[in-house]
């Protein structure tokens, strides 16, 4: 009875606090104890694997060794680091995306629309071009700035909306020129163009003053049928817009309330004219690029 008490008597260490607090001299946990040899073995091994420990000026470099490309194509093999980790996987990333590109170089549109994986990958590439190229103008959305940068995402196309002709805005650039008419119109009649031209988009507008604006529009005093056509449907040959439809992209006409507000806009364009410029990307830009941004651009405005 004696000894199997003592068997079962907890160990200490003999250190007592406050008369009552003492210390156990339990086992550490076996699982504890394998968990802390692994972890030894695991950092030796580390250590012996890559780069570690500082010595000197430098430190040790590790046995595991890595291959990698280096931009300007030249194979290369050094020590692991993660420096060299991340060279490879942006060269074996880049290798990727070659596939893709040389597949996107030679398929048509067409192709590229209805292959799933051609135009995800397209369409991918893509934002990350216009957002380093276009979105400074633009906007990151596409939807640009009313009076200043086209708006991408309407089915309004001022120089047209189909691949080739979106292709050949990209690659040569465009000019949008329309003369200030201060010096060749009079208040009223500027007044009067504004009239027509704001009820060619279906606002209602004085009649009379309507008439003798579309007179003004479409005949030798104002010439403007020369570039918007006969009835202002507007000419892709020109980039002219069309004024029939009620989109909007120099006169911010939606953002006023007042019919005198919506009339105020437009009178100040035809007072002051229009003189905005795209620049050419052929040179900036390779060909696989533009066709890229083509396509983006086409689906952002459900192209023609």
């Amino acid at each position: 009875m004696s000894k199997e008490k003592t068997n079962q008597t907890v160990q200490t260490t003999g250190h007592a606090w406050d008369g009552d607090l003492q210390e156990f001299n339990n086992p550490l946990p076996r699982w504890w104890l394998w968990g802390f040899y692994a972890s030894a073995v695991f950092a030796l091994v580390y250590w012996l694997l890559f780069p570690a420990w500082p010595m000197g000026k430098g430190f040790t470099t590790g046995m595991k060794e890595i291959t990698f490309v280096t931009t300007e194509g030249k194979e290369v093999t050094t020590h692991w680091n993660s420096r060299s980790l991340l060279q490879k996987e942006l060269m074996t990333a880049r290798a990727e995306q070659a596939k893709y590109i040389d597949q996107l170089k030679t398929a048509s549109y067409t192709e590229i629309v209805n292959d799933d994986e051609k135009s995800a990958f397209a369409y991918s590439m893509a934002k990350v071009l216009f957002a380093d190229n276009c979105a400074a103008c633009h906007q990151a959305g596409g939807n640009g700035v009313v009076g200043s940068y086209p708006n991408l995402l309407d089915d309004d196309w001022l120089w047209g909306g189909k691949f080739e002709q979106i292709t050949n805005t990209i690659a040569n650039g465009r000019t949008g020129f329309m003369p200030a008419f201060k010096a060749s119109l009079n208040e009223q009649q500027m007044s009067q163009v504004a009239d027509y031209v704001l009820s060619l988009s279906g606002e209602k507008v004085a009649k009379a003053s309507a008439d003798a604006g579309s007179k003004i529009f479409n005949g030798a005093v104002g010439g403007c049928y020369y570039c918007h056509d006969t009835g202002g449907a507007g000419k892709l040959s020109v980039g002219s817009a069309d004024l029939t439809d009620g989109i909007w992209t120099v006169a911010n006409v939606p953002a006023e309330t007042t019919l005198e507000g919506k009339k105020s806009v437009v009178t100040s364009v035809i007072k002051n004219g229009v003189n905005r410029t795209m620049p050419a990307w052929k040179d900036r830009l390779s060909e696989t690029e533009i066709k890229i941004l083509t396509f983006y651009v086409h689906e952002l405005g459900a192209g023609q």
